[in-house]
C-alpha cells in the first residue's frame, strides 16, 4: 500500500488541519464541517492527478480544443457519520462520481476490547471503477479494513484511494499488512504517533462526528 502524506508539503491544507485540531475553533461546528469539506476538495484535486485521462475534442464557439479529461468511473464511499462533510468535498470535484455509504462503528466487548460492527452498507457496482474511501480519522485501521472488505464483496475496483486526513502510525502499519499492496493508496494530511489505551489518536482532534453534528446519546 502506497502512503502519501500531503501534510509533509507546506500548503494551506495544514491551516485547515490546524483548525480541525484547535479546541477553541472546534466550538463552531459549522466551521468544523466547512474545514472538512475544504480538506476533501484538496484531496480530490490531489487524487485526481493519479487517475486516468485521454485527450478529447471539445467544440468551442470558435473551433475545437483538445483537452485531456478524466476516463475513470469513480465511486466515492464514506463511513457514516463523521465522513459526510469530507465526502461532500470530494463529491463536489468529481461531477459524475457515484456514492457509497457504510455505517460502521466500534462495538465494545470486555474492557477496552472492541470489534467493528456494520449496520448498513449501500454501494453501486465497483467492478472496473476506482473507489475513493474516506474517513476523517483512522485510529486502528480496523474500520477501514472491515468497510473495504464489505464494499468489495460483489466486485473489486481497479484501484482504491483511502482519504484519511488524520491517521495514526499504527493504523497505517496495520493496513499495509492487510490491504492489497499494489491496488491501494492511502492519502493523509497528518500521521500521529500515539494511541491511548482505548485506541484514540493523540494528539488527534477528538470525536469528529460529535464535533461536526453534535454529541450523540
Amino acid at each position: 500500500m502506497k502512503v502519501i502524506n500531503l501534510g509533509d508539503t507546506h500548503s494551506v491544507l495544514n491551516n485547515f488541519v490546524a483548525q480541525l485540531r484547535d479546541k477553541t475553533v472546534q466550538k463552531d461546528s459549522m466551521r468544523f464541517r466547512s474545514n472538512l469539506e475544504r480538506i476533501g476538495a484538496i484531496f480530490a484535486y490531489e487524487v485526481s492527478k493519479a487517475l486516468t485521462y485521454s485527450v478529447k475534442d471539445i467544440d468551442t464557439p470558435l473551433g475545437v480544443a483538445q483537452v485531456p479529461t478524466l476516463d475513470d468511473k469513480l465511486v466515492i464511499a464514506t463511513i457514516l457519520r463523521a465522513g459526510l462533510p469530507l465526502h461532500k468535498g470530494l463529491l463536489d470535484f468529481f461531477d459524475k462520481a457515484e456514492s457509497a455509504f457504510v455505517a460502521a462503528y466500534r462495538k465494545y466487548d470486555k474492557g477496552d476490547d472492541f470489534h467493528i460492527n456494520i449496520e448498513y452498507a449501500t454501494a453501486p457496482p465497483l467492478e472496473g471503477k476506482v473507489l475513493i474511501l474516506s474517513d476523517t480519522m483512522v485510529a486502528t485501521g480496523a474500520s477501514i479494513e472491515v468497510t473495504f472488505n464489505k464494499l468489495i464483496e460483489d466486485g473489486e475496483p481497479l484501484h482504491t484511494h483511502l482519504v484519511c486526513p488524520i491517521a495514526s502510525v499504527f493504523a497505517v502499519e496495520y493496513l499495509q499488512k492487510r490491504l492489497p499492496k499494489d491496488k491501494v493508496t492511502l492519502w493523509t494530511a497528518a500521521l500521529d504517533e500515539e494511541l491511548t489505551g482505548q485506541s484514540f489518536i493523540v494528539p488527534g482532534l477528538g470525536d469528529a462526528g460529535d464535533l461536526a453534528f453534535g454529541e450523540k446519546l
